[in-house]
C-alpha cells in the first residue's frame, strides 16, 4: 500500500464516554492503519477525555491523538479544529458512536487513489444496536444512491461516513456555512460548498460504517427539527436543490423504530451484548488470523480475547 494516499480520522466528541474507546479501537483495528486518529473533544462534561487519555497511556503504539475544542461548543468548530490538525491526504471524519469497518482505511484510500477526480466520498451505513444489520444496510445503501442526491444525481456526503481529499477542504474551508443557529446538515452544507468549486463528490459501497440508531429514541419534536435541517441547508443554498427527499422515507420509519430501539436496548443489556464490540468481531478476527498468517505485527488488530 506504499503508494496509496495516507488517511487521518477525525472524530468530534462531546460527552461520549459511553462508545468512545469501541469507537477508537474500531479504527485502530484497521487492515491498512490511519495515519493518525484524531480525536476532538468539545467540552465534554463526562469523562470522554479522561477515557481517550488512559487508552493512550495504556496504548502507547497506537496513533490517537486528543486535542481539545475549548472556544466554541458546536460540532462544526470541533470538526474544524480536528481537521486543521489533520496531516493525511484523505481525511476521514465520522462521529464518536461510530464503528468503522475493519477495511474503512484500506477502502478509503483505494477509492481516492484510483479515482482522482474524486474530492469527497462517502458510503453506506448500518445499526449496531438494532436487529437484521444486514438488511439495514441494504435499505440505507438504496436511500443513499437514489434520495440522497442533489442537482438531479449529485452525491452528497453523510457525516457519520464521508472522506474529503485535503486539497480540497483547503479550498472549501472558508466558505463552509458556520450555522451559528444550529439549523443545518454540516455534512450536506460540506458537499453543496464542493459542488460550488466544481470539485466531485462520489459513492463508495465498500466504505461501509456502522452507527448508533439511538436518534430514534428522541423525541418526535425533536426528531422532525433534525428531519427540517435537509430543507434549511437547500435553503440557504438556492442554487442548488435536491434530487430526492431521504427525510420523508426516514420518517416514515420513525415510529416503528422508536418504538423498537428501547425494547432491542433492554434485550441487549439482559443478554449483557456490547453491540458496538460485536458489529466487525468476525471480520476483525478473520483479519488478526491473516496478519498472523503473513507474519504482521498484529498488535493493533482486535483478538477474541480482548473483545
Amino acid at each position: 500500500m506504499d503508494n496509496y494516499l495516507s488517511v487521518s480520522l477525525v472524530i468530534p466528541a462531546w460527552n461520549e464516554s459511553e462508545r468512545i474507546i469501541d469507537c477508537i479501537k474500531n479504527a485502530t483495528k484497521q487492515s491498512m492503519p490511519a495515519k493518525e486518529v484524531i480525536v476532538t473533544d468539545n467540552m465534554s462534561t463526562d469523562n470522554t477525555r479522561q477515557l481517550v487519555r488512559d487508552y493512550i497511556d495504556s496504548h502507547p503504539n497506537t496513533n490517537v491523538i486528543l486535542l481539545e475544542q475549548n472556544e466554541k461548543q458546536g460540532l462544526i468548530p470541533t470538526r474544524n479544529y480536528g481537521i486543521a490538525h489533520a496531516t493525511g491526504d484523505i481525511i476521514g471524519r465520522f462521529d464518536a458512536d461510530c464503528m468503522i469497518r475493519p477495511n474503512w482505511v484500506e477502502t478509503v484510500s483505494r477509492f481516492f487513489t484510483e479515482n482522482p477526480e474524486i474530492m469527497g466520498a462517502t458510503g453506506p451505513v448500518t445499526y449496531y444496536d438494532m436487529p437484521a444489520r444486514k438488511v439495514s444496510l441494504k435499505g440505507d445503501a438504496k436511500i443513499r444512491t437514489e434520495q440522497y442526491t442533489a442537482d438531479g444525481g449529485e452525491v452528497l456526503l453523510f457525516g457519520s461516513n464521508m472522506a474529503v481529499r485535503a486539497t480540497a477542504w483547503e479550498q472549501i474551508k472558508d466558505e463552509v456555512c458556520a450555522d451559528e443557529k444550529d439549523i443545518f446538515h454540516e455534512d450536506i452544507d460540506v458537499s453543496l460548498h464542493l459542488m460550488d468549486n466544481n470539485l466531485k463528490t462520489g459513492y463508495c459501497p465498500q466504505m461501509v460504517n456502522a452507527l448508533s440508531a439511538r436518534r430514534m429514541d428522541t423525541s418526535i419534536t425533536s426528531f422532525f427539527r433534525y428531519m427540517k435541517r435537509f430543507k434549511n441547508t437547500f435553503d440557504a443554498h438556492p442554487n442548488h436543490w435536491q434530487s430526492g427527499h431521504p427525510e420523508i422515507s426516514v420518517s416514515a420509519l420513525y415510529p416503528w423504530l422508536h418504538m423498537l430501539y428501547p425494547i432491542y436496548q433492554k434485550y441487549l443489556k439482559s443478554r449483557e451484548i456490547n453491540p458496538a464490540e460485536q458489529v466487525w468481531l468476525e471480520e476483525q478476527i478473520e483479519l488478526l488470523h491473516k496478519a498472523e498468517e503473513a507474519g504482521q505485527a498484529v498488535s493493533d488488530i482486535a483478538s477474541p480475547e480482548e473483545n
